[in-house]
């Protein structure tokens, strides 16, 4: 699990393709300061594991369904990628609960200045629009953003000067891929209701029946 808070901005240094798979190395420092072999890093909001490392770099292999699904296919060499570590049980939730399991890619429609800050409007499909409510979390590209409103298009982020600074994201421009993460606990909660609802409607439709009577006590 990850918290959303970007610890350092990384560097693509080789994307070794392999059919519809990859090995990416990235050029890091603050990420590499404990590391182990198999610990997981989120880059840019896909939890990846440490194949290997050294002093100032590492390396982590990417799946096939990974390669589809998210943007990291969009990666070449000297591109800036946000990178955290997993957090540690007892560690601070300063952004919100992000798995690092992307639901899908979303495209930068406009990046436009609003006082301090800048606003960018994304684009995305219907199946992840469903779980963005306005002032709910939101992952992009790895960092925990509160959504500032959604259609059935789009969303719309506003971005601190601070988290401008310490991201990727003062270096992406309008029609650039982003990954996105939707809040993990209303997928939790659809699950729950859906199969809830599903349970009413067979009753529903079951009507009266010798099963029924005997739920209750008639037969």
């Amino acid at each position: 699990m990850f918290t959303g808070l970007i610890e350092e901005v990384g560097t693509v240094e080789a994307v070794a393709v392999a059919d519809q798979s990859s090995r990416l190395t990235i050029r890091a420092s603050t990420v590499l300061q404990d590391v182990r072999l198999g610990d997981s890093i989120s880059v840019n909001g896909v939890c990846l594991t440490v194949a290997s490392f050294s002093a100032n770099r590492f390396q982590a292999d990417v799946m096939p369904e990974t390669w589809r699904v998210t943007a990291l296919s969009a990666l070449r060499p000297g591109m800036g990628v946000n990178l955290e570590r997993a957090m540690r049980l007892g560690d601070r939730l300063g952004g919100h609960l992000v798995s690092g399991h992307v639901d899908g890619t979303g495209n930068i429609l406009s990046k436009k200045a609003d006082s301090n800050a800048v606003r960018f409007s994304i684009q995305a499909k219907p199946h992840l629009l469903r779980y963005v409510v306005p002032r709910g979390s939101i992952t992009v590209d790895g960092i925990s953003l509160t959504v500032v409103n959604v259609d059935e298009e789009s969303l719309s982020v506003s971005i601190i000067p601070h988290t401008l600074k310490q991201t990727n994201l003062q270096a992406k421009q309008v029609g650039d891929p982003v990954n996105l993460e939707t809040d993990l606990i209303a997928k939790y909660v659809e699950r729950l209701l859906s199969g809830r609802i599903q349970s009413e409607q067979q009753k529903a439709s079951a009507g009266v029946n010798l099963a029924f009577l005997r739920e209750h006590g008639f037969a």
